[in-house]
């Protein structure tokens, strides 16, 4: 006999919401279901909610989890898929640390500036720190 949301979630280590939006959205087949309505889940479930539970640890969206079960379940091996979607995630974090490291960079600048600002006595209109920054590095720059 299968199990109920509730105790598939517990075993899983997700939640009972989570388990129904990744239902909702083809991660999982559709769930049996007892003649009252109650959605009832196999170990093949338990085995998919766990996968993807691991996967997103790792950063994958659930689209591209999706992606990846599709391939296994049309009998392919996903792996190579794996590493090409990790490899994209590993070249995302890179850069997102690169444009932290200028915004750090653009911080000081602007603190060492403020400083020596008031120690020279200079007037501001409202903050001298933001109004004496100069953006050296546009790449660093976002809109919003």
């Amino acid at each position: 006999m299968g199990m109920t949301v509730g105790a598939t979630a517990a075993a899983a280590g997700v939640s009972a919401k989570a388990i129904r939006l990744w239902e909702s959205k083809g991660l999982l087949p559709p769930s049996e279901r007892t003649e009252s309505g109650y959605r009832v889940f196999t170990e093949d479930d338990l085995d998919v909610l766990r996968f993807i539970r691991q996967a997103k640890t790792l950063g994958l969206t659930l689209p591209e989890i999706k992606d990846i079960i599709d391939l296994q379940r049309d009998g392919a091996t996903p792996c190579g898929r794996v590493t090409e979607l990790l490899d994209t995630h590993i070249t995302e974090i890179d850069r997102t640390l690169a444009d932290l490291r200028a915004l750090r960079r653009s911080l000081a600048s602007a603190r060492r500036a403020a400083r020596e600002g008031q120690r020279r006595g200079q007037d501001a209109v409202v903050c001298r720190i933001i109004e004496n920054h100069t953006d050296r590095d546009d790449s660093a720059r976002t809109e919003g």
